[in-house]
């Protein structure tokens, strides 16, 4: 009897760390226009220890073209432009302007999962169609909304409901980009607001769900001067950081794309990921030998 017993506790530690538990809810914070190299230069704290803690690339990569509707859209819908539609990056709501693929929301939702997300653009409406998701908070007309703003409202909702999915949209450092410029003493102070905000969601998030939430923090563009939008790597770089219960610890070497995010969420939801979508789950993240999709649409 004591030999089956070592021969059990032997085993249980020759389990792999991707079989580690994994928590089952997912908040999915994109902040509008950081560049990767920005976290160091800006002194972002709560993101380094995010990265030394988790799994992260500064070298994941958005689409083309580079700029925030367009990629919001791949980055929640795990597909290309030329599939989900959306390649202008201003408000069309009313004429042709919804998407018509599904969503991050719909997905999961149809696997019976609940899904909130919090908006600092109004244009995010496109990806509002038939009402997912279940529960949404943006501005409305030119209306912005900063990161503070955002951040009380993750934080009010989350002590009454704690949706399996959701998705957080910090604009400070792309508002002080194209104002000021990029890496500029003003961007950097907005870098430094979003990092205090990831903070504070992640606080939230971990006692809304008990620990168990998984947190993905990424960007839609980089940038340089006082715009973005080519496909220099200034403005196509992101970074891609996942913190949380199963994670395993380090830098992901392989490729990662934008697209990823959306199929990454799913799979910690455990809802399949759609065949047809081009975004695959970060498997690297979470100890497997798969790798993201790694897919830059040129």
């Amino acid at each position: 009897m004591l030999h089956r017993f070592f021969l059990l506790a032997l085993l249980l530690a020759c389990v792999p760390a991707a079989a580690a538990a994994q928590a089952k809810h997912v908040v999915l914070i994109s902040i509008d226009g950081l560049r990767p190299d920005a976290i160091e230069a800006a002194g972002a704290r709560n993101l380094q220890r995010m990265m030394r803690e988790g799994a992260y690339t500064l070298k994941a990569r958005t689409i083309v073209p580079s700029r925030t509707l367009p990629s919001h859209t791949s980055m929640l819908t795990g597909v290309p432009p030329e599939v989900h539609g959306i390649t202008w990056n201003y408000e069309r709501v009313g004429s042709t302007g919804e998407v018509q693929v599904p969503t991050v929301f719909d997905v999961a939702q149809q696997a019976g999962k609940t899904t909130a997300g919090f908006f600092g653009k109004a244009k995010f409406r496109h990806l509002l169609r038939r009402g997912a998701p279940q529960f949404r908070m943006a501005p409305t007309g030119s209306d912005l909304w900063s990161a503070p703003r955002i951040t009380q409202e993750v934080q009010d909702y989350l002590r009454h409901r704690q949706p399996d999915f959701v998705f957080v949209h910090l604009i400070d450092p792309d508002i002080a980009g194209h104002s000021i410029g990029w890496m500029s003493a003003p961007y950097r102070f907005a870098v430094r607001r979003a990092d205090a905000a990831v903070a504070r969601i992640a606080a939230a998030a971990r006692r809304a769900y008990d620990d168990d939430v998984v947190i993905i923090v990424t960007a839609d563009h980089g940038g340089h001067g006082r715009d973005h939008g080519t496909e220099q790597d200034v403005d196509m770089n992101i970074p891609w950081i996942a913190w949380g219960p199963g994670v395993t610890p380090g830098e992901i070497s392989a490729p990662v794309s934008t697209m990823d995010s959306a199929a990454t969420a799913l799979r910690l939801l455990g809802v399949p990921v759609p065949e047809n979508w081009t975004g695959r789950p970060v498997e690297a993240a979470f100890g497997g030998r798969e790798r993201g999709s790694g897919v830059s649409i040129q």
